[in-house]
């Protein structure tokens, strides 16, 4: 399945301009999860995260490993106040919208929450 969309061709820093105002816009953003729970990502640094303002483009990491994941659509309003709290007490960052071959921009959830 080739996808064709806008975000691809932006750097991280781009998608990460793009993906805050999808996401405040529609009021969602997307995570992968499976049967054991929310996909995290793993940089040499830190646990994360990755979090996608449309379906389509969390699909996209949904391949190989994580080929059983589906895409979970949570509103902004519960990212704030469910999701937020929990992923700063797990020393947890944002990945925000990466895509094959490219991670995204990583930033800790109180940053991205006052973005959004």
């Amino acid at each position: 399945m080739t996808i064709q969309h806008p975000l691809l061709q932006m750097n991280a820093f781009e998608r990460l301009e793009a993906s805050v105002e999808l996401i405040k816009t529609s009021g969602k953003l997307f995570i992968l999860k499976d049967e054991h729970g929310c996909v995290m990502l793993t940089t040499d640094d830190e646990d994360g995260i990755p979090v996608w303002p449309e379906s389509s483009l969390a699909l996209l990491w949904a391949t190989e490993d994580w080929s059983d994941c589906e895409a979970m659509e949570i509103s902004t309003k519960d990212f704030l106040t469910k999701w937020v709290g929990g992923m700063t007490q797990d020393n947890l960052t944002v990945m925000v919208c990466p895509v094959p071959g490219e991670e995204g921009e990583v930033m800790e959830p109180e940053e991205f929450a006052q973005q959004i």
